[in-house]
């Protein structure tokens, strides 16, 4: 049953410096959202995290933000490795859950996650935030509507230079690799965009250490008969590329910063031999994140990023680690 009253009290789980992006700015300008409090691995973390944010509560472990009656809502910042942990704990307190991406540390988890959810009736949601944006809804529109025809071909790129090597997206034993923090917005784009889940054909990764990708591309098959191709990097030759292009038979579309729509708000589309451009707003993606996570819990309004859905992008997430000859990441 959704919320009657407003706001949604959330805490936010883990003091990360991600925090102001993905949270705390855009719950600023919403009115349906107040940021109540937040919980870290300590007293010290949590008091000055909070003081420098305007946070009125502070808690210094995980567990206890779970357990503050106040919260209405969890948002699982934490470590990957650790998501779905943390995401199991907010649902046995009764608590809504925005977690980050990627949901869990690999499908199986995943599923697991996706089960406690089902036996709940709180709002469950991955924090895949471009899906939200009005450009990325255009791109599904058009698609929806036959214009490009019959998919031939959906590539896929978001390569960025994320320092230092020490972070945990480098580290295996917190889930970390190229493919689990770029690759999760380029497996679900591949996956929205391409109209259902790929089967991977191959993949080959440029390896950090034995086990962490720094980049990876893989090469992927659609059961209606396109093909595409997924890339993604924290470290390699390219300093920063985005884009994804999506070709049927009568046209096909460009997105030029697929992942940050808001950063270049426009699509290039060519149909039937003509070409357009459409522009949007240059709103937040987050924002338009934070908006619908509020409206599911207050609301009843519709989860894009479902649990379900987070199987589905981490099980294509496992299979191109395991097509490139790498472990599946494991959970903590």
């Amino acid at each position: 049953m959704p919320d009657s009253l407003g706001p949604v009290r959330i805490g936010v789980l883990g003091a990360s410096s991600y925090a102001p992006t993905t949270m705390l700015n855009p719950a600023k300008d919403n009115p349906d959202v107040v940021v109540a409090a937040v919980g870290a691995r300590d007293d010290a973390s949590a008091e000055e995290f909070a003081a420098t944010h305007g946070i009125a509560r502070a808690h210094g472990s995980y567990e206890a933000l779970i357990d503050d009656p106040e919260l209405d809502a969890i948002y699982v910042l934490v470590p990957t490795s650790m998501h779905g942990r943390w995401t199991r704990a907010a649902l046995d307190a009764d608590k809504h859950v925005l977690c980050e991406k990627p949901f869990t540390a690999n499908g199986d988890e995943a599923r697991e996650v996706a089960e406690l959810a089902a036996t709940s009736d709180r709002v469950v949601m991955e924090a895949i935030q471009f899906r939200h944006h009005p450009l990325t809804l255009r791109v599904e529109e058009i698609l929806a509507s036959g214009e490009l025809g019959r998919l031939e071909r959906v590539d896929i790129t978001l390569c960025v230079m994320l320092l230092p090597f020490s972070a945990n997206c480098y580290n295996y034993s917190m889930a970390g690799g190229a493919m689990m923090d770029a690759g999760s917005y380029v497996a679900n784009m591949a996956r929205t965009f391409g109209g259902s889940t790929p089967k991977v054909v191959s993949a080959q990764a440029k390896l950090r250490d034995p086990r962490v990708d720094a980049a990876m591309t893989a090469e992927v098959q659609y059961a209606e008969g396109h093909t595409g191709r997924l890339k993604c990097a924290l470290w390699s030759s390219d300093l920063f590329r985005a884009r994804a292009k999506i070709i049927g038979e009568h046209g096909e579309i460009n997105v030029f910063s697929p992942a940050a729509p808001h950063l270049l708000p426009r699509l290039s589309i060519r149909s039937n031999g003509r070409k357009r451009v459409e522009r949007f707003p240059r709103r937040a993606t987050y924002a338009y994140q934070l908006d619908a996570f509020a409206s599911a819990v207050l609301r009843g309004g519709p989860v894009r990023n479902t649990p379900q859905e987070a199987v589905e992008n981490m099980s294509l997430i496992d299979d191109i680690y395991r097509a490139a000859g790498l472990p599946v990441r494991q959970p903590s």
